[in-house]
């Protein structure tokens, strides 16, 4: 594996801890302190626009299906369809980020979606759109995303280097959260007001903002990194990086299992507001908007570190699942309601420090094969659990499959918390300080020193 120019960006980290580059700001820095470099502002202030725009079709994309067959299942197809190359191709994908440069790539990507989204949005406001034409859109963006997901994601190191890395990438999960909370709404008016085209064809003009961000960036200011020479076997070289590394395999295995089973948050909100509190619609919206309230405030939070530690991510990882078991049991309402907000915080911190601790963990040179495995893990797992957990709601109730997913959250964390415990040469250590249980991890050297002799 190629450890030239860029590799020092990436050192080696503790299989349980994961350290800051050496240039990494402190861990009072600014929380928006990323913004300061010219190229990452412009990226983000163009993600700011096109993020809203993509919540937007989101929405009107689901609702013109809903309109044109009347059919959840030809929803359900039409997210599937959206999903389906990323788990198909994501791999191939990330081989092909990291041959080429990360710039001109997003601007043939990015040009890509802004064009699915026209011609989407012309077949609508002609009246000539089909629910076939829907299918092919959701299929086409899908392919685009194969190689854009990981593109983005590795780009942001390219943009700030390592030591603002961390802050870069909370602030980017901040952006698209926050638009979670306006283009919805925005989709809501326009498609009550003038029709769900107008929604597609604004997503598609919101595209002009990341791309004129591309074009307006000083190439020389970008942090260089080595791309990978074309040759065969390349997939197979990052499937066997990423097996080597347990501080690479084991994170994207517990995102693996929350993505799948815990993640489901359709399936779930949308069984509590009918089917619980037979609220519909409405408290279904508000479900939604008070966790994405929650996913700012993590992303934000994590924006203001200056590390991702791996033991973060256990953390995080038993909190949310413990979340979603106490949420389950919730008898009323407004105290369901209550935990959303921090269930969406926890969420965005086993979002945030996974994607960072991935990315510092990683050669420049196969950073693309490893976020698109993570991407190819995390999104594409959705459509593989989603049946599963709905079943098991339809069969036993909301309450058991909310439970049953927090369950898994909490299991995977624990064991993947052990086995990385045990790759660090770290042991559980119990007792009490200043009159409280204290538990931690420490270096098993130390928990034998403490040990009492026999």
């Amino acid at each position: 594996m190629s450890t030239g120019s860029g590799a020092a960006s990436a050192p080696a980290p503790d299989p349980h801890d994961t350290p800051a580059a050496p240039d990494t700001p402190a861990r009072g820095n600014s929380m928006f302190s990323s913004l300061g470099v010219r190229n990452y502002r412009l990226f983000f202030l163009g993600q700011v626009v096109s993020n809203i725009g993509t919540w937007m079709q989101r929405i009107a994309q689901d609702w013109l299906v809903l309109t044109l067959t009347g059919s959840s299942a030809a929803v359900g197809i039409t997210t599937a369809l959206q999903f389906l190359p990323m788990l198909l191709f994501g791999l191939y994908g990330g081989v092909l980020v990291d041959r080429l440069r990360k710039r001109p790539t997003l601007f043939v990507t990015q040009s890509a979606m802004a064009l699915t989204a026209i011609v989407l949005a012309v077949l609508t406001l002609t009246g000539r759109v089909e629910v076939w034409h829907i299918y092919v859109a959701a299929f086409a963006l899908g392919l685009a995303t194969v190689v854009d997901n990981p593109a983005r994601q590795a780009f942001v190191s390219e943009l700030v280097g390592p030591g603002q890395l961390q802050n870069a990438v909370s602030l980017n999960s901040a952006n698209f959260q926050s638009a979670r909370l306006v283009g919805p709404a925005v989709a809501g008016l326009l498609i009550t007001g003038v029709g769900t085209g107008w929604a597609f064809l604004l997503n598609g003009l919101s595209f002009v903002a990341p791309l004129a961000g591309l074009m307006m960036m000083r190439p020389r200011e970008l942090h260089a990194v080595e791309r990978a020479p074309r040759g065969k076997g390349q997939l197979r070289e990052g499937l066997r990086y990423v097996a080597g590394r347990p501080e690479l395999v084991w994170p994207i295995v517990l995102v693996g299992f929350i993505g799948t089973f815990a993640f489901n948050f359709p399936v779930y909100l949308s069984a509590f507001a009918d089917d619980v509190f037979h609220g519909g619609a409405g408290v279904y919206s508000m479900f939604n908007t008070l966790m994405a309230v929650g996913s700012v405030s993590g992303a934000l939070l994590a924006a203001r570190r200056g590390t991702a530690r791996l033991r973060l991510l256990i953390v995080a990882a038993l909190a949310f699942g413990a979340l979603e078991i106490l949420a389950a049991a919730s008898p009323q309402l407004w105290m369901f309601a209550l935990i959303m907000v921090p269930l969406g915080l926890f969420s965005m911190t086993v979002n945030v420090t996974t994607n960072t601790s991935l990315q510092m963990a990683t050669d420049p040179a196969v950073r693309g094969r490893v976020m698109a495995l993570y991407m190819m893990v995390f999104l594409g797992g959705s459509p593989v659990g989603a049946p599963i957990v709905g079943w098991i709601t339809d069969t036993y109730g909301a309450r058991v499959g909310f439970a049953a997913g927090g369950a898994v959250a909490v299991v995977a964390a624990t064991v993947i918390g052990l086995i990385l415990a045990r790759v660090g040469g770290l042991r559980l250590s119990v007792g009490w300080h200043h009159g409280r249980p204290h538990v931690r991890f420490v270096p098993r050297e130390r928990q034998e020193a403490l040990a009492p002799v026999a």
